[in-house]
């Protein structure tokens, strides 16, 4: 039925509207997570470690006369750490070509990760001065994790040169500490321009006054936010850096959005999807309404319990495994029967794998059946065994 809907040319509104959308950022910065929740249903793998997804797969959102073609790419790396993580050449190069494919990329960046959250990574920016001409936005994940919310304006302003939407950005903030105060008001990004811009404003950069949707954030912590605003101011500025001038950047200054969720718990996900809706242009879909992915269920199968593989394993070891399936089949009663031997290069690896009295590898069993059943739709016998390379 998969390969029917792919290879078969896809119905067609009266007028159909398409987004193609890259989502890049540094390796674990939630880009799989926030494809699943802009799609509604779990068809990329999660783990909490790096290089999960090893290769550009498209998801496809449809609502009423729009598609959107979500491209999930690995998240970029160097070749010194592929060769780490003993990653496919492919891992390199997908993201780079998504690009390529792309009207609009989303830039993911992990607010929680305070080694990296400051700057953006030389990969991604390199990324993003190759492609200038595609209109970039910036999303901060993971902002249920900050406790000070302040920060955000801060990350902001560096993440951003200064500069969104082709306007300069100045932080003007007092912040009261003041721990004992049980007022926690919500910390609002705020922005002037002139009357006759206001048509324009972007919507994660609001009006003084008006609280739109996506856009508040509550102020959990022991700092109270009081006239804290983003003020903008017309800025023109070259749009295309070089890389003497991406050596001195900490971020991208050609932003044309900001947006903050938390993708994991789908907090603010649906502002972001109304958001990538609203840029959809006229033309052909490139897939049928009832597709969900580009990926074959094998696909899929693999990724799924791979994830697995990856949260169950220590350090690096779960990246020298080889999954080889030995049987697919249907059953009887239309379950799926599903066995695969996943292959470790040492004897070691093995014993970790399978766990004192199998544990381990009856939990990656049952829970991997239990998500490939909620993406099939149909009952699933997913039985793993274990050998090392010959």
């Amino acid at each position: 039925e998969q390969d029917r809907l792919l290879q078969n040319q896809p119905d067609q509104p009266q007028n159909p509207k398409v987004l193609r959308i890259a989502i890049i950022g540094a390796p674990n910065a939630g880009k799989s997570t926030l494809s699943n929740q802009l799609l509604g249903r779990k068809v990329f793998p999660v783990s909490r470690k790096v290089h999960t997804t090893r290769c550009k797969a498209r998801g496809v959102v449809t609502y009423e006369d729009t598609q959107l073609i979500i491209l999930d790419t690995p998240g970029l790396t160097s070749p010194f750490k592929a060769k780490r993580h003993k990653l496919d050449e492919a891992m390199l190069t997908d993201p780079w070509d998504s690009m390529k494919h792309a009207d609009l990329v989303l830039v993911l960046v992990d607010v929680s990760d305070h080694w990296t959250r400051n700057r953006l990574s030389k990969e991604v920016l390199q990324c993003l001065s190759e492609f200038p001409e595609i209109p970039s936005v910036l999303v901060l994940n993971k902002v249920d994790l900050l406790k000070k919310k302040f920060i955000l304006l801060e990350l902001v302003t560096e993440l951003t040169e200064g500069v969104v939407n082709g306007r300069k950005l100045e932080v003007r903030s007092a912040f009261e500490h003041n721990s004992s105060s049980s007022a926690k008001p919500p910390l609002q990004i705020t922005r002037t321009s002139p009357p006759e811009n206001r048509a324009r404003e972007p919507h994660c950069l609001q009006e003084t006054g008006q609280a739109q949707e996506g856009c508040r954030l509550d102020n959990s912590g022991d700092t109270r936010a009081s006239e804290s605003s983003l003020v903008t101011e017309e800025a023109q500025g070259p749009k295309h850096y070089g890389p003497r001038d991406l050596k001195n950047m900490k971020g991208w200054p050609c932003f044309q959005e900001i947006f903050m969720l938390a993708a994991l718990h789908g907090e603010e996900v649906d502002t972001l999807k109304r958001y990538l809706l609203m840029q959809a242009k006229p033309g052909p879909w490139e897939f049928h309404s009832e597709v969900l992915t580009s990926q074959s269920p094998q696909e899929i199968c693999d990724n799924i319990i791979r994830e697995k593989v990856l949260e169950y394993l220590p350090l690096e070891v779960p990246y020298g495994v080889t999954q080889v399936t030995e049987m697919w089949e249907e059953g009887p009663s239309g379950e799926l029967l599903i066995v695969q031997n996943l292959l470790v290069p040492r004897k070691s690896h093995m014993t970790m794998l399978i766990g004192r009295g199998g544990k381990v590898i009856s939990r990656i069993a049952q829970e991997a059946g239990q998500d490939l059943m909620n993406v099939f739709l149909c009952d699933v016998r997913l039985k793993l065994k274990v050998d090392v390379k010959s």
